[in-house]
């Protein structure tokens, strides 16, 4: 749903479209979306329409890079570690 909204506003319909699931999943999915900060609605009339709040998604893209700089980090560390393990434990000529 981020994924299709990123591309610009959707209404609950065009968002609920390609899944197999109920309107009230969507709308739960959603729901959760928006308590997040990352997706706005409004509702004019019967349609409700969905938006990315372009700052939170930025935000959440941030802590992602983080995090996997971290973990790019750790296996590095890793990389290192085991060649050094591989090179100690070869028999010498």
């Amino acid at each position: 749903m981020v994924e299709r909204l990123s591309r610009g506003p959707a209404s609950v319909s065009e968002l609920a479209e390609p899944f197999t699931m109920s309107m009230s999943a969507v709308v739960q999915h959603l729901r959760v979306l928006e308590s997040s900060g990352l997706v706005v609605s409004e509702k004019v009339g019967r349609v409700r329409t969905c938006r990315v709040e372009t700052p939170a998604l930025d935000a959440a893209e941030r802590w992602l890079n983080d995090r996997r700089r971290s973990a790019e980090a750790s296996l590095d560390r890793l990389g290192v570690f085991l060649e050094a393990s591989k090179l100690a434990t070869e028999p010498r000529e």
